[in-house]
């Protein structure tokens, strides 16, 4: 077996969670996809998987060993394409959050169809986690941690989670200088990330969960911040949504140094597929002008 071939052992392994599974994808022993995977962790030095008995899950050394891989497997196939085959042209099927696709990726997508009239894009916005292979879906713009470590990854940058209020709020009811001041503020509480009425602070290098009783609670991030434009309260959105009204003075930045840590934005593709054309075009496009936008560094 040459090396590309272990390669394609390994991100079935990667892809299917276990030995046997994979074993039946590649068309081969589990003896002999446990031998290769052992030849790999070998070469690297490192266990590529944590072994548990229901489930292997890829270790650090695991996840970069993979991307290396896929980039190298994609590049190997682009190699063999006949002059014209790379070209990158069909349908793009992409799902991004709400409110960030609609102020910041619809413009990508629109300027990269501009410069590749041979691709189609689908573009659904919302602001639920689908199921990349199960829907078809090439790629995602996801925000926070990502749950499922077999996705291909690109990080694009982070975004904070921020407190804020209208200047004429603030007048009329004070500024809260710490977390336990928000108890007697208005609060606007958003019910689309959790039903539980709770803001997360960092203090003294930790996470701190505060619970509260709020005034008013909405399930779409628009209106919620409407209504502290309004001066009705204090409300909490990701640093991305309230950066036009903070850039104008519209709302202002509270609690500062209380702020969780930044949550990661990255590009996600399913891990069961080499890159098409299309989509290595639309990535590479992406990060670089996703790179220029300070909403997200």
């Amino acid at each position: 077996m040459d090396r590309l071939d272990e390669l394609h052992v390994f991100l079935a392994i990667l892809d299917a969670g276990s030995m046997a599974s994979a074993a039946r994808k590649v068309g081969r022993s589990p003896a002999a996809v446990t031998r290769i995977l052992g030849i790999l962790e070998s070469r690297a030095g490192a266990r590529l998987f944590e072994r548990s008995t229901r489930r292997l899950t890829p270790t650090e050394t695991g996840l970069r060993l993979a991307e290396q891989a896929r980039r190298l497997l994609a590049d190997y196939d682009a190699a063999l394409q006949p002059p014209g085959a790379g070209t990158p042209r069909g349908l793009l099927r992409l799902t991004a959050p709400t409110v960030f696709g609609r102020r910041h990726v619809a413009p990508v997508v629109t300027r990269f169809l501009a410069l590749h009239p041979d691709i189609q894009v689908d573009l659904t916005l919302s602001d639920r986690n689908v199921d990349l292979i199960e829907e078809g879906i090439d790629a995602a713009l996801r925000i926070g941690a990502l749950a499922n470590l077999s996705l291909v990854a690109r990080r694009l940058g982070e975004v904070r989670r921020v407190t804020v209020a209208s200047p004429a709020y603030l007048d009329r009811r004070g500024t809260p200088a710490v977390p336990a001041d928000l108890a007697g503020h208005e609060l606007i509480m958003s019910t689309a990330v959790r039903s539980v009425a709770e803001w997360r602070f960092r203090a003294d290098g930790r996470e701190h969960v505060v619970r509260y009783s709020p005034r008013l609670r909405m399930n779409d991030t628009e209106a919620m911040l409407a209504a502290a434009r309004d001066g009705f309260g204090i409300a909490r959105a990701l640093s991305y949504q309230v950066e036009p009204d903070l850039r104008a003075g519209v709302l202002r930045r509270l609690l500062v140094d209380y702020e969780p840590e930044p949550a990661p934005v990255h590009l996600v593709m399913p891990s069961s597929r080499h890159m098409a054309p299309r989509l290595r075009a639309f990535v590479d496009f992406a990060v670089r002008e996703f790179a220029a936008l300070d909403v997200i560094r």
